[in-house]
């Protein structure tokens, strides 16, 4: 069964596409006019093992807000859809990843019910913008956009760290590792792995 999300969602502010294999190999082809942004979602999908094409255009030229912030919806969005009725899966992953100095830990439930807890980031960094184009604060938005999105529950923290890129990219690449494990099939479960019968 494929397991493919492809979602295209345009509004006054930017135009998304996202296409999304939850069982590639990692192969990715990311636009989105923000290039720290296409790091990190090339980070996402080479780490997460998912074959991912994301193209975007928008407002950058404001700012990389509206752009950054879509596309973590409609990245979401396309997760959702790639997952189905959840038959089969681990339902449950996490990861830790560390980033040279910095150590950040993801846990994500696959469960139906959208819930993001994200703590950690040094405050000092609120205000940085990395490589003169993505402000560090967008980490929240882009991780509550995608867990609502893809109705995810998803948990990640920042144990230690000093410089703003690496927090960042060890953020997105425990996501990533902790949504390859959850949504891996599990030879062990037939059905949804819920008391409920339903995710």
């Amino acid at each position: 069964m494929s397991r493919v999300g492809k979602v295209e969602r345009t509004t006054r502010e930017s135009s998304v596409y996202v296409e999304i294999d939850l069982d590639g190999t990692g192969q990715v082809e990311i636009s989105t006019g923000v290039p720290f942004y296409d790091h990190m979602l090339t980070a996402f999908g080479v780490h997460g093992s998912f074959d991912l094409i994301v193209r975007a255009t928008g407002d950058t030229h404001i700012d990389a807000h509206h752009s950054v912030e879509d596309i973590a919806i409609v990245l979401g969005q396309a997760l959702r859809e790639a997952l189905g009725d959840k038959k089969g899966i681990r339902r449950f992953g996490d990861c830790w990843i560390p980033m040279d100095e910095t150590l950040a830990h993801a846990a994500v439930d696959v469960s139906g019910r959208p819930y993001t807890v994200h703590k950690g980031e040094p405050e000092q960094f609120n205000s940085f913008v990395i490589g003169g184009n993505y402000p560090f604060v967008l980490n929240r938005h882009v991780f509550e956009s995608l867990a609502f999105h893809a109705q995810i529950a998803l948990h990640v923290r920042v144990e230690y760290g000093r410089d703003p890129h690496h927090i960042a990219e060890a953020e997105y690449k425990a996501i990533a590792r902790a949504l390859r494990v959850a949504t891996e099939p599990d030879p062990r479960v037939a059905g949804v792995p819920s008391t409920k019968g339903v995710l």
